[in-house]
């Protein structure tokens, strides 16, 4: 039987889990082909944003959505 979640993977994945949570997670990967996919996927999906090369937006984009903030919002900037 399944115990572990989606989120008790990725707490795993991120070593951040207690030891005897991280030996159910492991016995269970082990003996479950569908939760070790499950796992595979979002390992995957964890090393290909590790390796994205991420961009900053332009100047203009950032100048239209404060320009739009100031003119939506009830807090002044001044």
């Amino acid at each position: 039987m399944i115990n572990s979640t989606l989120e008790d993977l990725i707490y795993y994945m991120y070593n951040e889990i207690s030891p005897s949570k991280k030996a159910q997670i492991e016995k269970e990967l082990q003996e479950d082909w569908v939760l070790r996919e499950k796992y595979n996927v979002l390992k995957e999906s964890f090393e290909r944003l590790n390796n994205t090369q991420i961009k900053s937006p332009r100047q203009q984009s950032i100048d239209a959505i404060l320009k739009y903030a100031c003119r939506t919002s009830k807090v002044s900037l001044q």
